[in-house]
């Protein structure tokens, strides 16, 4: 089973996690996407992998707990029974676990593996995943950035999806994002000034979209018809090592600061990143051997 268009691996080759890009996909009429599977399907799965907020969101609000911050009006099986009036954002977090989910699971990280093979470079799923997103006309993903590079499937509805240039300090500086791939509880805000700077996508169904490795972005579902789409988000060999680079970065910017220095930001192509990443592999390793338990 074959997922993406094999026009991708040409746009891949140019722009995997550099820009944002539009590609085909077959899942639109997928049995696993239905709105009767998904109502049987959501549900049952564990109530940690399901997050139900309010789709009455702003641009600024915090995407990652809308879910606490945004309580939903109605139970969840409501929502589901009665979306196109309840004004539900309903995201679920690895449906793979279900057994209808999982050969698309399998058949999109072999998709995956044939784009970055394309760009260079390898494709890394020892945490990749799915993730399902069912809203309400006009429902709103405020803006965000993600710690993996991600593919967008549309499955029934149409919606606006704006994304903005990856390391552009205008859109994200560079201290939060090292913030927030340290999980400190700092988010990149939302800046009305970078609106300028985004890429507009109209996305209908059968369409797929590539947002780059920490690119900023932000979604709102057209007003016509409930929105139904699966993304895939997964790391690769380039996305780790600039992770680790801007986890350097994080711990080594409140020492140097004490100085008046600043570390060089970690970017696409920046000097630096691979130094970097191969330190923190270092500390992190000397760091696991410190806490090891003395042999008797």
């Amino acid at each position: 089973m074959r997922v993406f268009s094999e026009l991708e691996e040409v746009q891949a080759k140019a722009s995997l996690d550099r820009r944002a890009f539009v590609f085909g996909h077959t899942l639109e009429a997928h049995p696993a996407l239905s709105l009767r599977n998904l109502s049987e399907v959501i549900p049952a799965l564990p109530r940690e992998q399901v997050f139900h907020s309010s789709g009455r969101l702003d641009m600024a609000d915090d995407f990652d707990n809308a879910h606490k911050e945004h309580r939903p009006g109605q139970g969840l099986e409501a929502a589901l029974d009665d979306l196109r009036g309840s004004d539900a954002y309903i995201m679920v977090r690895q449906p793979e676990a279900h057994p209808s989910f999982r050969p698309v699971y399998d058949a999109l990280c072999s998709d995956v593996e044939g784009m970055a093979a394309a760009a260079g470079i390898r494709a890394d799923f020892d945490d990749a995943m799915l993730y399902l997103f069912i809203a309400s006309p006009d429902s709103v993903t405020p803006f965000h950035i993600d710690r993996y590079s991600t593919c967008l499937m549309q499955v029934r509805g149409c919606k606006e999806v704006v994304v903005y240039p990856p390391w552009d300090p205008r859109v994200v500086a560079d201290e939060d994002a090292e913030h927030y791939f340290a999980r400190s509880g700092r988010r990149p805000e939302w800046r009305e000034g970078a609106a300028a700077l985004g890429e507009r996508f109209q996305f209908t169904p059968g369409q797929a979209l590539h947002i780059p490795f920490a690119a900023g972005h932000h979604v709102r579902n057209g007003s016509e018809d409930v929105s139904i789409s699966l993304s895939i988000i997964f790391r690769t060999s380039e996305s780790r090592r600039l992770t680790q680079a801007l986890l350097f970065n994080h711990y080594a910017r409140r020492y140097l600061s004490r100085l008046g220095m600043n570390p060089r930001r970690v970017a696409m192509d920046a000097a630096g990143v691979a130094a970097k990443s191969a330190l923190w592999r270092v500390g992190r390793r000397a760091a696991g051997l410190l806490k090891a338990p003395v042999a008797p």
